[in-house]
């Protein structure tokens, strides 16, 4: 039942990532709305929602994911959130991009911690707010 994936990806997009993730995947609405059913439903409904990996872990391989694939705007800002709410500490998440400057490059590591920083920067300053 398509509906049901629906409603279960978003339940489990909502627990992940609040606000932000709804946010980003929004701007898909007025350009491609399918594909963002299909993150909806196959991403979270079906690979976030599988046992055998916690949320902790989840975030850790998508962030690494995002980094080793030059991805350094709203998504990878949006997993920076998530892997903290899932449990990641800041000191974590900048060892982990540290360790991606082996496998995805010195200048991969130092855009992701750019992303880092703002990240961090927003927060603390609560203009974390879903763009």
């Amino acid at each position: 039942m398509p509906y049901d994936r629906y409603k279960k990806g978003l339940a489990r997009l909502k627990q992940i990532h609040g606000p932000y993730g709804a946010a980003v995947l929004d701007k898909l609405d007025d350009i491609a709305p399918d594909l963002k059913k299909w993150i909806i439903e196959f991403g979270f409904g079906e690979v976030y929602s599988r046992p055998g990996l916690n949320l902790k872990s989840r975030q850790i391989a998508t962030i690494a994911a995002l980094v080793s694939q030059h991805h350094f705007g709203d998504e990878l800002k949006s997993h920076i959130r998530a892997a903290l709410k899932a449990g990641c500490s800041r000191q974590e998440i900048i060892e982990l991009v540290m360790q991606l400057a082996l496998y995805a490059g010195f200048p991969a590591a130092i855009s992701a911690l750019g992303a880092v920083r703002q990240t961090f920067a927003e927060l603390d300053s609560g203009a974390a707010t879903p763009q």
